[in-house]
């Protein structure tokens, strides 16, 4: 059943999501109001009058200065609140920068919201040559990138089918790696394995790992990942980078569990 057209109202109010989750993406800088139009594929007067009403009710505001829209007061209030059962960036900030000191690699944290993850956690490893593909609060489609291909490995498999059905875009904006058939393969094998490989898919020459952190019920709701630069990837060391990342993976969730009992 399409949810949107079997609720009154659902379509606007996915719409002002989306454009919320955009304006939220953009940061402290904002967002012009042509390039959010552009991303959520809708017309200049429909971003307008949706961002309006954001406005408010105080979920975006807008710069006077240069028009730009960025997040509103009202999301902090309401992000207080939610802190209390949903975030977790306590528990995994010494966990991440472990990975990050013992790696010597980029460590993140990230988090599954719907059918994307959001990088809540960056920390920088030693090494001088770095990838900028992840940072916090970039968002990245279920499968994409190697903390969404982790979690997504994880998900049953009837949770999988639907995401791939909601989703036939992947292979047309991400490249034939993740269509359906390629995308099941290394699934299976990132299932097999216990962590995913990003082999430079995103943007070339940058590499990344990704395992799957759970909760107190078994399901994968957030990551931790590793990026870096493909010569530092090579067979042999992404082997000891995974059993490096899986054991702090564990050690997360164990910790996870354990603080919500």
């Amino acid at each position: 059943m399409d949810t949107q057209r079997s609720i009154p109202g659902a379509q606007a109010i996915a719409r002002a999501a989306h454009l919320l989750r955009l304006v939220t993406a953009s940061g402290s800088d904002g967002a012009a109001l042509l390039d959010l139009a552009r991303a959520a594929d809708l017309s200049r007067p429909t971003t307008h009058r949706l961002l309006s009403a954001l406005r408010l009710e105080g979920l975006v505001d807008r710069d006077v200065d240069t028009g730009r829209w960025m997040p509103g007061p009202e999301l902090f209030l309401m992000g207080s609140v939610a802190a209390a059962r949903y975030d977790v960036t306590a528990l995994a900030r010494d966990i991440v920068r472990s990975l990050a000191v013992t790696t010597e690699e980029s460590a993140f944290f990230s988090a599954r919201r719907a059918d994307e993850t959001v990088c809540l956690l960056r920390e920088e490893g030693a090494f001088p040559i770095r990838s900028f593909v992840l940072s916090e609060g970039v968002r990245f489609p279920l499968g994409v990138a190697s903390a969404g291909l982790a979690i997504l490995a994880f998900l049953p498999d009837h949770d999988v089918d639907a995401y791939l059905a909601r989703h036939p875009e992947l292979e047309s904006e991400w490249g034939r790696p993740h269509g359906g058939p390629p995308l099941r393969i290394r699934l299976a094998e990132t299932k097999e394995r216990g962590f995913a490989i990003n082999p430079g898919l995103i943007v070339e020459g940058s590499w990344g790992l990704g395992a799957a952190v759970f909760d107190r019920a078994g399901r994968p709701e957030w990551a931790l990942s590793l990026t870096g630069v493909a010569f530092r990837f090579g067979p042999d060391r992404i082997a000891d980078l995974g059993r490096t990342l899986l054991a702090h993976a564990h050690q997360l969730s164990a910790r996870i569990a354990n603080a919500r009992r």
